[in-house]
């Protein structure tokens, strides 16, 4: 591909800060970078004509973790470990709600439930168990007091089958994805930083005063600084990175008749998660169903985790209603062998923010800043 000659000047030349990926982290990243250094040229590059990885695609859950999964963190992590990122989540998820607006993402705080069977018994009252001391350290981050509760009274108005116990989140909330993604590229944009779609960087190179970056399309050019983030497809470009693809299914109803399902659910330690959308039913998960089969970049369904969303509408989340699948689709989450991100600096002028494990929505705006906070101290 040939440039002409203002096409370079104005995106290729002189570039002070380049982000590849123009997700949640990398345009939070380029938006605080724009504040602090409004003279500096940004260029953002994203390969596919959206965000290519989860950013758009997620279940658009506002949440900071539920009891069962946060207890299931203990199992690996320490308590100041596991707290640690809880404060992560509830501070970025205010970030955001700063940078975007509510209305700009129709954020709704309708609560979140998690829901037990009676063959999970056991694992609910180990959940209500650590209810009192888990509500003192999320009043510690969050200032709001009994966030968790147990709310079995609710099942019969959700008209659930087969779930025997229920526990609330009085604090989690959801947000549409599209709206909330279209107003940050707008704001970033407005702020005169560059995002170019459909190129695809093949690979880059420190030379200790610029990166260079060369795209398949056959361009080459520098920028003083570089940010990778890519999330889950962060190996494909530093294969040094301990970043593992987890691809994540995901379907939606038609629109159902007297809905009686309002704010989000978690089943499982969180490994399948539902929600209303416009009267509508998104349900996703089963990753646990085939661990291997999903650590991919590809995007895709299966008929197994696909059958099993859909039994799970007949059975538990829909019983007595008529329903049809409209839509299906998947996203490439970024994880890790612990629930921390790598936001670090391998170069004068190479650094990266990856590894959101699956809480993009809630740290994305904060792991931005703090990779841009990153590039411009130095």
């Amino acid at each position: 591909m040939h440039l002409s000659y203002w096409e370079k000047k104005t995106y290729f030349t002189e570039v002070d800060f380049c982000i590849i990926g123009s997700g949640i982290v990398g345009l939070n990243a380029a938006l605080y970078l724009q504040k602090k250094f409004p003279q500096k040229k940004i260029l953002v590059l994203e390969r596919g004509f959206l965000p290519y990885g989860a950013s758009t695609r997620n279940a658009g859950f506002a949440c900071f973790g539920s009891v069962s999964e946060l207890l299931n963190d203990l199992k690996n992590h320490s308590e100041e470990e596991v707290f640690t990122l809880v404060a992560k989540r509830w501070n970025g998820l205010q970030r955001l709600r700063a940078n975007i607006g509510d209305s700009n993402m129709r954020y709704e705080e309708y609560g979140g439930y998690e829901i037990f069977t009676e063959e999970q018994k056991e694992l609910y009252l180990q959940c209500v168990d650590v209810i009192e001391s888990f509500n003192r350290r999320i009043k510690d981050i969050t200032g709001l007091s009994d966030v968790y509760s147990i709310a079995d009274e609710r099942i019969k108005d959700f008209g659930f089958g087969n779930v025997s116990h229920l526990l609330w989140n009085k604090a989690e909330g959801q947000i549409d994805t599209g709206m909330m993604m279209q107003a940050l590229l707008e704001k970033v944009r407005s702020m005169n930083v560059h995002v170019l779609n459909g190129l695809n960087v093949e690979r880059f190179t420190d030379d200790a005063t610029h990166a260079e970056i060369a795209l398949s399309e056959g361009i080459t050019f520098k920028a003083k600084k570089l940010l990778l983030a890519t999330n889950g497809f962060a190996r494909q470009l530093m294969p040094e990175l301990n970043v593992t693809p987890a691809r994540a299914q995901v379907l939606i109803t038609s629109p159902i008749e007297e809905l009686p399902i309002k704010g989000t659910f978690h089943y499982d330690e969180g490994y399948y998660y539902f929600r209303d959308v416009d009267g509508r039913v998104l349900l996703g998960g089963g990753r646990n169903l085939d661990f291997e089969g999903e650590e991919t970049t590809a995007f895709g369904l299966t008929e197994q985790i696909q059958s099993r969303l859909e039994k799970m509408l007949r059975e538990m989340i829909l019983p007595q209603k008529n329903f049809s699948v409209e839509m299906r689709w998947s996203g490439i989450m970024g994880l890790g062998e612990k629930k921390t991100t790598i936001v670090k600096k391998f170069s004068p002028s190479i650094y990266c923010a990856v590894r959101m494990g699956g809480m993009g929505i809630a740290i994305g705006s904060l792991i931005g800043e703090e990779a841009a906070e990153m590039m411009g101290g130095d």
